[in-house]
């Protein structure tokens, strides 16, 4: 009995995906529910299980193709695979080449051979029909050998130096690099994207930080991080300037009542961006949590479709790479990004005086179509307060 390996539903919006490997080869025994092939959306990168236990019959989409959503991928049977028996070693064993032959012809070749050469050819795995002769009667020499040998190592030593010089790979580019390419692209096209800066001294918050992060940790058993605390700063800001929180559809403005914050992360397959559902509900502790679940999840290719989905507001920090200022793209059809980047000192000057302080550039892209500069800047001071006196959370200010 035959059962179709077929494309499952893939998540929302998404009808396509690409082969990136197979995981077991024609003929091979597979379990229930075992991955056997691995499928690259635009994305994550999710892993297909056998329906049955049985035999891999055929694979029907190779490697790279191609696949939309009930496509199939390959027919399995449900046959248990048939145990090599006793007599198939022997008939193994007759196919293959026996090695004392092998040796015998060698020591053919080598029985005219001196000592001293015999020992240079076995050492250095030489092939005596391929060396040069001078001796009496065809004789290869120890001179022979070894200037075959520095031959040799001329002729590799050429072919490195040419192949670093002009070494080259062309590799096809992953469906989710394509997509991220396709989208960002598109969001320049289409979006009147404009990019403000400011800065944040971040003595308060690293100082509330360093206070509780062992209580907290033991209080929540999570870490606390600063992403939390810019989450937290972002749905201040947002319900203060609800425009940074709508997006353009048409020719209307749907501004949404709820904050579906995105968190960038950068995993081996690219970037992508989980979605912290409703974060105005949660915690501090709970936006940590789901920031640190969501982040290990992604990298490991193991995130949900719906976790993807859904974003109002996005938050990318270039920080954890060492970048100090940059413009972040917008991610459609959401209307702002937040970066954030590396923390460094500085000297600033507080008051009348000149101190060294940990300072962070903050940068918002906005959709000008539908946020005033006014409103993007004003955005972005909000958060700065927030972050530079973390006591207006709890007062709502």
């Amino acid at each position: 009995m035959t059962i179709d390996l077929l494309v499952p539903a893939l998540g929302e919006s998404v009808v396509e995906a690409t082969v990136a490997k197979w995981m077991k080869s024609s003929g091979d025994s597979v379990n229930a529910d075992e991955p056997i092939v691995e499928l690259e959306t635009e994305k994550v990168t999710l892993e297909v299980p056998s329906p049955v236990s049985g035999i891999l019959h055929k694979i029907v989409a190779n490697e790279g193709a191609n696949v939309e959503v009930g496509a199939l991928l390959g027919i399995l049977s449900k046959e248990k695979s048939k145990e090599v028996g006793n007599n198939s070693e022997p008939t193994l064993e007759k196919s293959l080449p026996k090695e004392p032959n092998n040796q015998s012809e060698l020591e053919k070749k080598n029985e005219h051979l001196s000592p001293s050469v015999k020992r240079i050819i076995t050492e250095e795995n030489l092939d005596p029909s391929q060396v040069s002769s001078t001796g009496k009667n065809g004789r290869i020499t120890k001179g022979d050998v070894l200037e075959s040998l520095k031959n040799q190592d001329k002729s590799e030593t050429i072919k490195t130096s040419e192949k670093n010089i002009f070494d080259e790979e062309r590799v096809p580019m992953s469906r989710l690099r394509r997509v991220v390419a396709k989208r960002l692209k598109e969001a320049q096209n289409t979006a009147a994207m404009l990019t403000t800066f400011n800065e944040v001294d971040m003595s308060s918050v690293m100082s509330l930080r360093s206070e509780y992060k062992d209580t907290f940790e033991k209080e929540h058993k999570i870490r606390l991080g600063f992403m939390g605390m810019f989450v937290k700063a972002s749905i201040a800001a947002l319900k203060a300037f609800p425009a940074v929180n709508a997006e353009i559809n048409g020719d209307d403005i749907i501004y949404k009542k709820y904050n579906n914050i995105g968190v960038a992360v950068g995993t081996p397959q690219g970037l992508v961006v989980p979605v912290i559902k409703n974060a105005q509900n949660l915690s501090l502790s709970e936006i940590e949590k789901t920031i640190n679940d969501m982040g290990t999840r992604a990298k490991d290719g193991k995130i949900g479709m719906d976790e993807l989905s859904g974003g109002t507001f996005t938050i990318s920090n270039g920080g954890v790479y060492g970048s100090l200022m940059s413009t972040p793209i917008l991610n459609p059809p959401q209307s702002g990004i937040l970066g954030m980047h590396k923390i460094q000192k500085r000297p600033i000057a507080v008051g009348d005086n000149i101190e060294i302080r940990p300072m962070m550039y903050l940068a918002l892209s906005y959709d000008h179509r539908i946020i005033d500069g006014r409103e993007a800047v004003s955005f972005l001071v909000k958060i700065k307060e927030i972050i530079e006196d973390p006591r207006r959370l709890i007062l709502d200010i």
